[in-house]
């Protein structure tokens, strides 16, 4: 293979959305190993819908959260950084889609159809892959910690709570960011990035429930 003709599969109308995604991830990853920051890519919306993308995570209807955390969890998103698994996610569906339409030339349609079938491949290939790390994961996401050890910490919110809805809050253990799913205490809404405080807990759900913090 020419290196013009790794550009012409590579941006290719099929490939080009996922090459620049990969681009970015490489961009993402080098700037945090060369800096030691993260950048927040947390997807939020003021619209007032039922469906939440704070942080990387999604958030269905509150009739439909139980169903979509298991599915979270069955991707092992409840301990795996979703950073990792996008960016792993991505580069098996982008290597699947670019060796296919190398060896075997396909319409742009087509190429586009398989896609689905590629990242849905590249998911469950990264949950395979990553299984082995969880107890790495584990420590570094300070999952191992006692559970009383948040009650009492502030964070900012990622995304807009209230009633019974799940979101994500921020917190930091020293300069570590710690990302946790959580609740209204009092039902009441707390917009995105309000600053909170941890007041209670559900444990076996590692759901914290938050009120609004007496500093802004």
């Amino acid at each position: 293979m020419t290196f013009q003709e790794f550009l012409n599969v590579a941006f290719s109308p099929v490939n080009t959305v996922l090459t620049v995604l990969l681009g970015l991830s490489v961009i993402y990853w080098l700037f945090t190993i060369l800096t030691g920051l993260d950048i927040d890519v947390g997807i939020h919306s003021d619209l007032d819908t039922d469906i939440d993308v704070p942080d990387g995570h999604f958030h269905t209807p509150d009739h439909d959260s139980s169903a979509w955390m298991h599915f979270l969890k069955f991707l092992n998103l409840d301990i795996v950084p979703v950073s990792y698994f996008l960016t792993l996610s991505l580069l098996i569906t982008w290597l699947g889609s670019f060796y296919l339409n190398y060896f075997i030339p396909l319409p742009t349609w087509a190429g586009i159809l398989i896609l689905f079938p590629l990242m849905i491949a590249g998911m469950l290939l990264t949950k395979i892959i990553l299984k082995p790390l969880n107890p790495f994961f584990k420590e570094i996401n300070h999952k191992g910690e006692l559970s009383y050890a948040f009650l009492g910490r502030e964070g900012r919110l990622k995304s807009t709570i209230h009633n019974d809805k799940i979101g994500m809050m921020e917190v930091f253990i020293g300069s570590d960011p710690i990302t946790l799913m959580v609740r209204s205490k009092d039902g009441s809404k707390l917009e995105h990035g309000v600053r909170v405080m941890i007041v209670d807990e559900e444990p076996e759900k590692r759901i914290y429930y938050v009120q609004r913090s007496m500093r802004y």
